[in-house]
């Protein structure tokens, strides 16, 4: 837990009504260029589903090339801005809302603590501004590095992450529990953190991502990882973490809702290492759900939990077998836009 703030600002819940989702495809300049037709099969199926809903912003290096791959661009802007990677939940616009107007937040992204090439991606949310896709809505640049896949919000001011990424060194040089929630308050008008110090995905880039392993889907509700198999690398870690969740409470004091997602099946990549598959990192949208599957035995009792947890919404299920061989997957491929 952390002391309490007050603020006018505050980061809309991830459920609440979207302007659009952006979106970065893959190029030939990227990781996944041994693998390019394949991946691309997977985005184009992303955003498909989304612009049904919703409009799709992707970026991307030709846009006519780009366009050609959809059999429909309804509900879709191509925009050539030049990138280094697709996981544009981490270097993508964060939405607040201050004085009740909608501010897109431009934060520092360092290529995870400086472990890949990001000096295009960091430039991405800038460029796409100036070329007034975002129209009147304002844009500040913030001298901070911030994961838009580090952090959760139920949209009341709180907001659930972990320690092991946000305080890291290789994020602006290790600062202290409190002096991130200082930062943060400051920036999101976070009002309490919820810190997790626990739990990691193997395979994962990004330092135990929030969005891997705990995601808040209401104010009250939070779903989580669960490893049930005792010879499973991550039970001691995933189990630690379960038994912290557990001791969170909801602003008004009341224990949370946990709901618990199975653990994916061992998946091994092409170098025989494990990767890091995860139903956590499903995405909402204006009324539906896009999560995650792979080819795995737990695929459509996850889509049953979600039904249950989202029973107005359309829950869409999308192959991203070939995401977690690049080490994201549906939602950070993703990036939503507050209305």
């Amino acid at each position: 837990m952390t002391k309490q703030f007050t603020s006018n600002k505050r980061v809309p819940a991830e459920w609440e009504k979207q302007r659009c989702i952006l979106m970065s495809f893959p190029h030939e300049d990227t990781d996944w260029v041994e693998v390019l037709q394949s991946a691309i099969v997977t985005f184009i199926n992303i955003a498909q589903a989304i612009s049904h809903l919703q409009p799709v912003y992707i970026i991307c290096k030709n846009k006519e090339y780009t366009s050609s791959l959809f059999y429909s661009t309804s509900n879709m802007s191509f925009i050539e801005i030049p990138t280094n990677d697709t996981w544009i939940r981490d270097y993508g616009y964060i939405s607040i809302v201050e004085n009740s107007e909608t501010k897109l937040l431009d934060f520092t992204f360092d290529g995870w603590g400086r472990k890949f090439e990001s000096s295009l991606d960091n430039m991405a949310n800038r460029i796409l501004h100036q070329k007034g896709y975002m129209g009147s809505t304002i844009m500040e640049s913030v001298d901070f590095v911030l994961e838009g896949g580090s952090i959760e919000s139920d949209g009341n001011g709180t907001i659930l992450t972990t320690t092991q990424c946000l305080c890291n060194p290789n994020r602006n040089g290790g600062l202290s529990k409190s002096e991130i929630e200082s930062k943060l308050n400051q920036y999101l008008g976070t009002k309490r953190i919820l810190w997790l110090d626990y739990g990691y995905l193997a395979g994962d880039d990004t330092d135990s991502h929030i969005d891997t392993l705990a995601r808040l889907v209401n104010e009250k509700t939070i779903v989580y990882v669960k490893c049930s198999d005792k010879s499973d690398e991550h039970y001691t870690s995933l189990k630690l973490m379960e038994k912290q969740l557990k001791t969170f409470r909801t602003i008004d004091g009341k224990a949370y809702n946990l709901i618990p997602l199975p653990m994916c099946e061992k998946k091994i990549g092409k170098n025989g290492n494990r990767l890091p598959a995860t139903y956590a990192n499903f995405l909402i949208i204006n009324h539906a759900l896009l999560y995650p599957i792979y080819d795995d035995k737990n695929d459509k009792k996850v889509g049953k939990i979600f039904r249950e947890l989202f029973p107005d919404r359309e829950i869409i299920a999308i192959d991203c077998l070939k995401l977690i061989e690049q080490g994201g997957s549906l939602h950070c491929s993703t990036m939503q836009v507050t209305s």
